[in-house]
């Protein structure tokens, strides 16, 4: 199969599209015919892509977010079954799926959203699923609360924004200039430029921050949230040692899961919650795909890599 891998530990210029072999199932596992894979671009500074147990693993194929049709299943899966089309999301340490097959657990998986193309729903699944267990399983975000997305036009932060307010969570937004207008079509309440309009302690209090911006934001929210009863969930680190109310903060790494994966897919065919792209790359400019992280100005949505020659949707740039 062609896969775009990394020889070697490095940055987007050590990819390459190459011959690779197809991955066998496990027992557990499905084998699926990747349409399409959405690149994270942190990917490629986490341990996670390049070791297993601390052992090199390399080459690796990259992207871990992906859309297909299952083609073959392992002795003990029931469901899902061959033919079918599905979305989910490759264990990190695991080879991904910018390649035109890729095996993974079946609870990675789930059917794939109606209303989308094979595209767009690959961009679905990491940010997707780490907004939802931001807010619901770490945050418990309650009709009613005020929740502030710092980053809200990041990858996770746009799924944030909307997941809120299907939550019934009255939502402030920060973002950028450029993005402000974006963001307020997501549906929040009340988009801030944080450069010039941030959230200010002593004036807001929130009941939930959902901080996407790591470092030194991180420690700051937690001067915006109610005395006594706000949480903060950070998903870029854990907040430091010694920083004062630090056991009010949540770091977490998500967790594949196909229930949740499938309550996704239900809010996007209830057209609860969209999914922006930003750009779409055949897998033979799959290096230039994720050199496109570098670029200052992004807009915001995902970048996809389109793996077996779809037509590419448009964009959403704004």
């Amino acid at each position: 199969m062609r896969a775009l891998r990394g020889p070697r530990r490095g940055g987007p210029e050590v990819l390459v599209v190459e011959d690779a072999p197809v991955p066998a199932p496990g027992p557990d596992e499905v084998l699926v015919a990747v349409e399409a894979a959405a690149v994270t671009f942190g990917e490629l500074d986490w341990d996670e892509t390049w070791t297993r147990d601390g052992r090199d693993r390399t080459p690796v194929v990259v992207a871990h977010e992906f859309a297909g049709i299952v083609v073959g299943v392992g002795e003990q899966v029931g469901h899902p079954v061959p033919g079918e089309e599905v979305y989910g999301l490759a264990p990190f340490d695991r080879d991904g799926a910018a390649a035109e097959y890729v095996a993974v657990p079946a609870s990675h998986v789930a059917a794939r959203p109606r209303s989308l193309d094979p595209v767009r729903a690959a961009a679905l699944a990491l940010s997707g699923l780490t907004a939802r267990q931001a807010l619901v399983d770490h945050a418990a975000v309650r009709p009613g609360d005020s929740v502030l997305v710092a980053g809200a036009a990041g990858g996770v932060g746009v799924f944030a924004v909307q997941i809120a307010r299907v939550l019934d969570a009255q939502v402030t937004a920060t973002c950028r200039a450029r993005d402000v207008d974006f963001v307020a079509g997501l549906g929040a309440h009340r988009v801030l430029d944080v450069a010039v309009d941030p959230p200010s302690p002593g004036t807001d209090e929130f009941d939930v921050v959902i901080d996407c911006v790591g470092g030194a934001a991180a420690v700051d929210a937690l001067a915006l949230l109610r005395p006594g009863t706000g949480r903060l969930v950070t998903l870029t680190a854990p907040l430091p040692e010694g920083v004062s109310g630090r056991e009010r903060g949540t770091f977490f790494i998500v967790a594949a899961e196909s229930t949740q994966l499938a309550d996704l897919a239900d809010l996007v065919d209830r057209h609860r919650l969209a999914v922006p792209l930003t750009a779409v790359f055949p897998l033979e400019q799959g290096r230039d795909a994720y050199l496109g992280g570098r670029r200052h100005g992004r807009a915001p949505g995902k970048t996809v890599i389109a793996v077996r020659g779809i037509s590419p949707p448009s964009s959403d740039r704004r």
